[in-house]
């Protein structure tokens, strides 16, 4: 009984050895495997071929021309030419993925017709984001770069694609810090005309006090008020007198010219302040500055990227060949399990 066990584990086993199993369906498992290469073959020449460009480069650490130029920076926070940052290569991402640039690239280039996405189909513009995120990749490297990853069906229009986008970059962050500049040009030029006008009229109102006499106030009254007493020590009523006039004068005008003089010298310092900041943002406001330092620029490019034929006809044989096996050892399965029941 033990030996009949054993002799039918024993056949058990040699009837699912996979070599052996698989050699007695060697013909179909051959003739679908080649069939399928073959099918794969001829499919992958109907795949439309798309070339690869790339772009490389790196976010410049300051956006601001003022801040870079015009400001004293000891520190060299600032500098120009400096490398950018996490922070500076996170921001640029950001700027990149924004539908400003992605709808100027489908404009410029067609690429609705480029994509084959016909205006009357449904939810044009969502499948032009999928064929587009499927297209153009950005991505930050280890090195804190910017590769940007454009594959299109020209190999000229995917390189001109990935340069246009890197030069986007530049215009959309240009346009978006000058609409704030101009903003915050226009509020410093209210504020400068509002001092100036309050400036105007203080320097009004000193020219008319001037015009009683009163030049320096501090010294004239010291020099007034000794030439009073030695009058009168002299006995000189008559100079006393009129020295006595001025005095009243001074006296009466002395404290608003002290005020206005004290108040037009603390305007003037606003005024060279604001001047400053206005100079500075009118500046950010009209100037236009790269924000990257281009590492390599893109290139139409000698070889297809898309389709790999003979990864497809590989990845295809062998798809063919394990399913069929899996196929196979179902059916036999079934049948010998079958076979017991009856």
């Amino acid at each position: 009984m033990e030996d009949q066990i054993k002799a039918q584990k024993q056949e058990d086993f040699d009837s699912t050895n996979l070599i052996a199993f698989l050699y007695n369906y060697r013909k179909p498992l051959i003739i679908l495997s080649f069939s399928a290469a073959v099918i794969s073959a001829i499919a992958s020449f109907f795949i439309r071929e798309k070339f690869l460009s790339t772009v490389i480069l790196f976010p410049a650490n300051t956006s601001s021309i003022s801040k870079s130029v015009m400001t004293e920076d000891a520190a060299g926070k600032n500098d120009i030419v400096a490398f950018g940052e996490e922070e500076q290569a996170e921001q640029m991402l950001q700027i990149l993925n924004s539908d400003m640039i992605r709808s100027k690239i489908r404009e410029k280039y067609d690429l609705m017709k480029h994509y084959r996405i016909g205006p009357d189909e449904k939810y044009p513009i969502t499948k032009f984001n999928k064929m587009w995120e499927s297209n153009v990749t950005y991505k930050r490297t280890e090195f804190m770069s910017i590769r940007i990853d454009v594959l299109a069906f020209n190999a000229d229009t995917a390189a001109l694609i990935a340069n246009d986008i890197a030069q986007l970059l530049d215009d959309e962050k240009n346009r978006m810090q000058k609409e704030r500049a101009q903003k915050a040009l226009a509020v410093i030029e209210t504020e400068y005309n509002k001092f100036q006008e309050h400036l105007n009229q203080v320097d009004d109102s000193l020219t008319k006090i001037r015009e009683m006499g009163l030049q320096d106030f501090e010294t004239q009254i010291e020099m007034l008020s000794e030439q009073y007493y030695r009058a009168l020590a002299e006995g000189n009523k008559t100079g006393a007198k009129k020295l006595e006039e001025k005095l009243d004068v001074f006296s009466k005008y002395g404290s608003a010219y002290m005020a206005l003089f004290t108040n037009a010298e603390y305007e003037r310092e606003r005024l060279i302040l604001l001047r400053s900041k206005y100079e500075e943002t009118m500046v950010d406001a009209t100037q236009n500055i790269p924000h990257k330092f281009i590492v390599n620029q893109a290139y139409p490019a000698e070889k297809k990227e898309y389709p790999i034929r003979w990864l497809i006809v590989v990845v295809s044989t062998l798809s063919t060949f394990l399913l069929t096996s899996i196929a196979i050892i179902g059916i036999e399965n079934y049948k010998r399990v079958t076979a017991k029941a009856a």
